[in-house]
């Protein structure tokens, strides 16, 4: 270990496009994802060696079904790189593939590693059905399937029920702390739409997005070009009688990958290439359960104070929008910051949030952004279930 930090550079990133549940990517297994968008990364750098590669990390969020087994070394074997190149999944929920990117850097900062690939995948159109082990063997009675898709299951009976609420109660509990409105959170869903729509007319994301062979998708599945306010005002609250958050103004499920490249300076050399963007601080940071959404309030702020920047010094801010209430309650505790540098190229009420995977896209997009205005600050941030947030900061 050497006595000072290294820089870390951020060389690639790519991601799929993102499926809707049930859609174009519903056939294709979440290692194969991840095999598809790290085996693409390392053919975008030929002048690197991929026995060069010291480890690869991928975030997922469930690891209940045929991603189990460590999708980060199936994907290394399934891409075909060298045996030698060992892999680990790491799990923080929602914030699944930043942890594995912030896993990278402290690797690679310390010395531990020249070059990392980072990233995460979920495919929530093939999470299982889980059978839980009786208490005792041989019971009499039926016993009930569990759905892994999204929220709680197999809950411990200690723990206090507000902490286990819903994720879409969670938002509607920011929505009364804050005084967000029905109009407001629809509003938000239908910019993000546009925002991302229009991203992808102008080739925003022509960079970033490696298409799956095998899947008619070349682009994100789930936005909605045509939808209107009206349209949106018409559907029925999903999670509270009388409630504000809608299937509208929520991200969807879905299925997709992420990857980035990540290096020192002598791994920067060995791969030939500019980095798009130069890692600047991480943060991370808990908060009660029951307003999770509210996770990215502090570590954003714990972040840019590592970093030594604020909010002015910002050209671009990823923010995960897992409900419009969460991402307006969060920019409600931001007054000094800009929201029309938020999500520039649309967010995940558009484009989707595939759990394991959008930290990962959120980073990337970000490190893509820099690149393309040729300088600047950005800064990646989601709000994590159980009540937790995270938040990179990177430089160009």
């Amino acid at each position: 270990m050497n006595d000072r930090l290294r820089d870390v550079y951020i060389v690639d990133a790519v991601r799929t496009p993102i499926g809707k549940y049930g859609g174009a990517l519903s056939g294709v297994r979440p290692d194969d994802l991840a095999a598809h968008v790290l085996g693409a990364l390392v053919e975008r750098s030929p002048a690197l060696d991929p026995a060069r590669i010291d480890d690869v990390y991928f975030g997922n969020a469930n690891g209940a079904g045929e991603e189990n087994r460590n999708v980060a070394r199936m994907a290394v074997l399934l891409a075909g790189l060298p045996v030698s190149v060992p892999g680990a999944t790491v799990n923080r929920l929602c914030a699944s593939g930043l942890e594995a990117v912030v896993q990278a850097v402290r690797a690679v900062a310390v010395g531990d590693a020249r070059v990392v690939i980072a990233g995460g995948v979920e495919s929530m159109s093939r999470a299982p059905y889980v059978l839980p082990k009786p208490d005792r063997p041989f019971p009499p009675g039926n016993q009930a399937l569990l759905n892994t898709t999204l929220g709680w299951r197999m809950t411990n009976p200690k723990m206090p029920p507000q902490w286990t609420i819903p994720l879409g109660e969670g938002a509607e509990r920011i929505a009364d702390r804050h005084g967000i409105s029905r109009q407001a959170q629809d509003a938000f869903a239908l910019a993000s739409h546009d925002k991302a729509a229009r991203a992808w007319k102008d080739g925003a994301y022509d960079a970033e997005v490696v298409a799956y062979p095998a899947a008619s998708l070349d682009r994100d599945e789930t936005i909605r070009q045509n939808t209107s306010l009206d349209a949106l005002a018409r559907l029925r609250p999903a999670f509270r009688e009388g409630g504000t958050v809608t299937a509208g103004n929520s991200s969807p499920l879905n299925d997709g990958a992420a990857a980035l490249m990540l290096c020192d300076e002598e791994g920067l050399r060995a791969s030939g290439r500019e980095p798009l963007a130069r890692v600047r601080a991480t943060a991370v940071t808990g908060i009660e359960p029951e307003y999770f959404g509210l996770g990215p309030v502090r570590a954003v702020r714990q972040a840019l104070e590592r970093s030594g920047h604020t909010f002015a010094d910002l050209a671009t801010f990823e923010l995960n929008e897992a409900f419009a209430a969460q991402a307006l309650g969060c920019l409600a505790e931001w007054p000094d910051l800009d929201p029309e540098i938020v999500n520039p190229r649309g967010g995940a009420i558009a484009i989707g949030h595939p759990l394991g995977c959008s930290g990962a896209r959120l980073a990337g997009s970000v490190a893509h952004q820099l690149a393309a205005a040729g300088s600047g600050v950005g800064l990646a941030a989601l709000c994590i279930g159980v009540g937790q947030g995270q938040a990179l900061v990177l430089e160009r």
